[in-house]
């Protein structure tokens, strides 16, 4: 059962706290409560610097009066959602989706509905347990404006199976990206450590000689005036990992601003997301060990806009 919430909080803004965030300084004042979780506080306005509502990104300065007023959390369970899924390949182990740029894989952050786990739970029911109450079927994740194919396990020993090809770098991720510029030669390898931006905490960086080690292939399909459409495969996979790499060469993705991704192209409609598209998923599947490979086709959208 989730703890009562507290009673309002009352914080000064000390010295050493002028320039942060006001999330920032929440989180580390309140390191009880996650930061998604402030941040959506904050959100409700139930956050006040002197008196005033402020956004999250609110830059401190010394000696200001911050109120919280925390609310109950959220139950911790996801809920069924009628919302339609494409099915791409399914067994008795498994299921792979075609999941839709915009939706969110499990709720967080302020999202709890039209999650493709509430749409999971309304088209096959119980799923495996393994990633607690919150992600049931999920053994890995795509960002919210990532199309394509992501696999969810029906049973524990599915997910577990499956959680040790992935942790096992056996699982071959192959991805559809359309980059700014015209990049040089025709295939290559990315291999800078990815970690959290220490300044902006939306984003990670690859210019840190810290951080989790990452790599990403890539091989030109095709050149457009303006743009590189490119293959890339991955062995880890970290957070933003091939937005990160390839912004890191000066290629965003387009769409991308959140990486430098200009957010108007001349002569073109707004994308309205990151031309980032999970084409290709290669498994073993979890009970009979034979090789599967699941293939997205490139969502509509993204060939429209490309030409």
């Amino acid at each position: 059962m989730p703890d009562a919430a507290p009673r309002a909080v009352r914080l000064t803004a000390e010295p050493h706290d002028i320039g942060k965030r006001l999330d920032q300084m929440l989180h580390e004042r309140l390191p009880e409560y996650s930061r998604s979780r402030l941040q959506d506080w904050i959100r409700g306005g139930r956050v006040s610097v002197d008196g005033q509502p402020r956004r999250a990104s609110y830059v401190l300065r010394s000696r200001e009066i911050i109120d919280v007023l925390p609310a109950d959390p959220v139950p911790l369970h996801a809920t069924p959602e009628e919302i339609p899924l494409m099915v791409l390949y399914e067994d008795d182990d498994l299921v792979a989706i075609d999941k839709p740029a915009g939706m969110v894989v499990h709720a967080g952050a302020g999202v709890h509905s039209g999650t493709l786990v509430n749409a999971l739970l309304h088209r096959f029911g119980a799923l495996s347990g393994v990633g607690g109450e919150l992600r049931p079927g999920i053994v890995h994740r795509l960002d919210r404006y990532t199309s394509g194919v992501l696999l969810v396990a029906k049973h524990d020993v599915a997910h577990r199976r499956l959680a040790a090809q992935f942790a096992g770098r056996q699982v071959e991720k192959v991805y559809l990206a359309l980059v700014h510029g015209a990049v040089k030669g025709e295939s290559g390898r990315i291999e800078s450590p990815i970690a959290r931006d220490p300044v902006h905490r939306t984003r990670m960086t690859a210019r840190l000689a810290s951080g989790r080690a990452a790599w990403s292939e890539w091989r030109v399909l095709r050149r457009l005036a303006g743009f590189t459409l490119l293959e890339v495969r991955i062995g880890t996979g970290r957070t933003h990992q091939i937005r990160v790499h390839l912004s890191s060469i000066g290629h965003p993705v387009a769409g991308d601003t959140l990486y430098g991704a200009p957010a108007k192209v001349e002569g073109k409609p707004p994308l309205g997301r990151q031309f980032l598209h999970a084409h290709r998923i290669r498994f073993h599947q979890p009970t009979t060990g034979a090789a599967v490979e699941v293939v997205s086709p490139l969502a509509p959208e993204l060939a429209e806009w490309m030409g």
